[in-house]
């Protein structure tokens, strides 16, 4: 059945995707990838993708960003071919590392998925579900110098870089999406998109003394998403939970994995750049936090605070089979300094 040979497709990829972990990136800086793909990629288009691709760099376009399935601005995969999409494939490279690319290419293939599974006319589930319905967007011109971005977005899938003299000066948003986050393709082929994300951050919460448990368990009622969903900048309240100064120390190298995999999405020297920031924050400044159940298949949701970046992660919808976890700038996303409260 097609249904049983997108699982099977599926797992395919996600054992390959686990052989081609991220590695130093040996040439030029991400930075410098982005713009020559940027270009090559608008150099493979006709005038009229390349007017539906391109925005001013200061248009509100760039801060309207979201994860739910909508209409929006930019050019659709599924309108390229040859050599265009090659091109496109290229540029989403250039913003990731091989893991975060594979993982990306994952969440596209769930949309797949969900296409089979839910009902209704085929012409209708085909439009809102389609793992080629993700757009790419340029803000300004891309090159070495001067202000330019670009975003990747559709469905569970949010990536948005700014650019200054060749360096990358901002990378998020970043936002991953997983539904459904589990699926059972039979023995040995179970599908677990966005896993280590969960089941890592709950080993934190188990491995906790009862004391700590209840510093870091702020409900055992989960709220429905995250915080600042497709709003311009991320939510700024204090942070709550155990610090990782706290911590004993499974419970520290168990945040240090976890940090770990939302680090590696992105290109070496991006990651190079958020890691040195969290340690000159000081990594014991961490804040873990829980809500809802401690189980799996059960609603939950947590966060993980630092004084320069906050990651939101839930997952509470169908039956929590359904994630949502994003990683953002305390400082203030898309290069938009974040405005001091009084």
């Amino acid at each position: 059945m097609p249904f049983k040979k997108v699982l099977v497709a599926a797992c395919v990829m996600l054992l390959m995707g686990a052989l081609l972990r991220a590695q130093a990136d040996k040439a030029e800086p991400s930075g410098a990838q982005m713009a020559k793909s940027a270009q090559t990629f608008l150099g493979s288009l006709s005038e009229e993708q390349k007017a539906q691709a391109t925005f001013e760099f200061d248009s509100p376009e760039r801060i309207n960003w979201h994860f739910i399935p909508r209409e929006r601005k930019g050019l659709p995969l599924k309108q390229m071919e040859g050599e265009a999409l090659r091109n496109a494939h290229a540029l989403i490279q250039s913003g990731l590392s091989k893991s975060g690319y594979e993982q990306t290419l994952n969440v596209m293939s769930l949309e797949e998925v969900l296409y089979l599974l839910e009902s209704g006319d085929r012409e209708t589930r085909r439009k809102r579900r389609d793992p080629q319905n993700y757009y790419l967007t340029i803000f300004g011109k891309p090159g070495n110098s001067g202000l330019w971005g670009w975003r990747l977005e559709g469905h569970h899938l949010s990536l948005n870089y700014t650019i200054k003299d060749g360096e990358v000066v901002s990378s998020t948003p970043e936002f991953f999406g997983a539904n459904p986050a589990f699926i059972d393709a039979g023995p040995k082929r179970s599908i677990r998109v966005l896993a280590p994300e969960e089941d890592i951050a709950r080993q934190i919460l188990k491995l906790a003394s009862s004391d700590r448990q209840e510093t870091i368990w702020i409900s055992k009622e989960a709220p429905n998403d995250v915080r600042g969903g497709g709003a311009p900048q991320p939510e700024t309240s204090a942070p709550v939970g155990l610090k990782a100064g706290e911590m004993n120390a499974d419970q520290k190298e168990m945040l240090g994995k976890l940090l770990d995999e939302y680090l590696k999405n992105m290109p070496a020297d991006v990651e190079s750049r958020r890691r040195s920031e969290l340690k000159e924050a000081g990594l014991d400044n961490i804040y873990f936090a829980w809500w809802g159940s401690s189980e799996r298949n059960e609603r939950h949701a947590y966060r993980v605070q630092g004084p320069t970046f906050i990651i939101e992660y839930n997952n509470t919808q169908n039956d929590a089979n359904h994630i949502h976890s994003m990683w953002r700038d305390l400082k203030g996303d898309f290069h938009i300094p974040l405005a001091k409260s009084e």
